[in-house]
């Protein structure tokens, strides 16, 4: 196929497909509860966003509190770009964080960030309480504490039915086990990359939940605690940012521009991995048969870790030929091996 055909074709099937991983909408807006307008409440709310920011960006609880951050946390307004009051119970303040300024100065800070582009988390959330055990749904009132934990923390969130075949599924013994095997063959419906399943106990001021997290070969788990359902669903949410984030962070200065081989492209595939290389700056170079040659820049780690979320999988380095005796001839210097995948 040549490249102009594929390139043309694929713009008709771009839209339609649809990748694993996703892209983080407004992961630089931030909003934090603010007792009043006054200006002293105000300037500890920002504060307050500033941190959740560089939290959703490093998964590092100390980076905040680093030296290398003092400048910035003593004039936050250098990265923001915009306040917002917004009316509910309780009151909060938007701020809108600046992209570039922001990454800018965490890099200068030696820090190493996550991008927008995130695996998407399929929660499977019971909670037993005096009332009874309930399963969350996409369309139930109890989601909402839910999706505004995962917002608040930049994690992309799904939810399922938890219709009448999808009840028994989740119960306390399925979602405390450590065989996710039932879990993941009803979850395949809805195409996330991680499995989150929570069994969240206790009363009114004391709520707790046992959480297990599965993404590809990697298994998390952990406990978190909160006064009340919004409170548990942000520890939780935060336990998981943190131990996702350093699987996807990109150290400053261990960007390298690389050369990347795929092969097994078709249309449909040639659409996610243009979304999912924008963030590496991918550029297509060659495309030979089925195979495809990108010029990418970013870490070696971080593009296995994103590429993964496609399910595509490195193939081993070919073997070096054999050299032939022959007369000797300068060497001419070898640029470094491409990464080689296929689907």
């Amino acid at each position: 196929m040549r490249l102009h055909t594929l390139l043309l074709a694929s713009c008709v099937t771009l839209a339609s497909f649809s990748a694993q991983a996703e892209t983080v909408n407004n992961l630089y807006q931030v909003r934090e509860p603010l007792a009043s307008q006054d200006p002293a409440e105000r300037d500890q709310a920002t504060q307050r966003a500033l941190e959740t920011l560089v939290l959703r960006l490093t998964g590092d609880p100390k980076a905040f509190s680093s030296s290398a951050l003092a400048g910035l946390r003593g004039d936050p307004k250098q990265v923001i770009s915009q306040f917002g009051y917004e009316a509910g119970q309780p009151p909060s303040l938007q701020v809108d964080f600046d992209p570039a300024a922001t990454d800018n100065a965490l890099r200068q800070a030696g820090l190493a960030t996550w991008g927008t582009n995130r695996p998407s988390i399929l929660a499977w959330w019971l909670t037993d309480s005096d009332n009874g055990s309930n399963l969350t749904g996409d369309a139930q009132p109890s989601a909402e504490p839910l999706r505004r934990a995962a917002l608040h923390r930049g994690l992309p969130l799904r939810l399922p039915l938890a219709d009448l075949s999808e009840q028994p599924l989740a119960s306390a013994q399925a979602l405390e086990g450590s065989d996710p095997t039932g879990l993941r063959s009803a979850s395949e419906r809805y195409g996330a990359d991680a499995l989150l399943a929570v069994h969240a106990t206790g009363s009114a001021g004391q709520l707790q939940a046992k959480w297990q997290l599965w993404l590809g070969s990697q298994h998390e788990q952990g406990t978190a605690q909160g006064s009340d359902a919004a409170g548990l669903a942000d520890a939780v949410m935060l336990a998981v940012s943190e131990r996702l984030a350093p699987r996807f962070i990109t150290k400053p200065g261990a960007s390298t521009d690389m050369a990347l081989q795929v092969q097994g492209m078709n249309l449909e595939r040639y659409g996610q991995l243009s979304r999912l290389l924008d963030s590496f700056g991918g550029r297509l170079i060659a495309m030979e048969g089925d195979t495809a040659t990108y010029q990418v820049s970013g870490s070696p780690e971080q593009l296995r870790a994103q590429l993964g979320l496609a399910k595509l999988q490195e193939s081993p380095a070919p073997e070096a030929p054999e050299a032939v005796p022959g007369p000797a001839t300068a060497e001419q210097p070898a640029g470094p091996a491409p990464l080689r995948f296929h689907w």
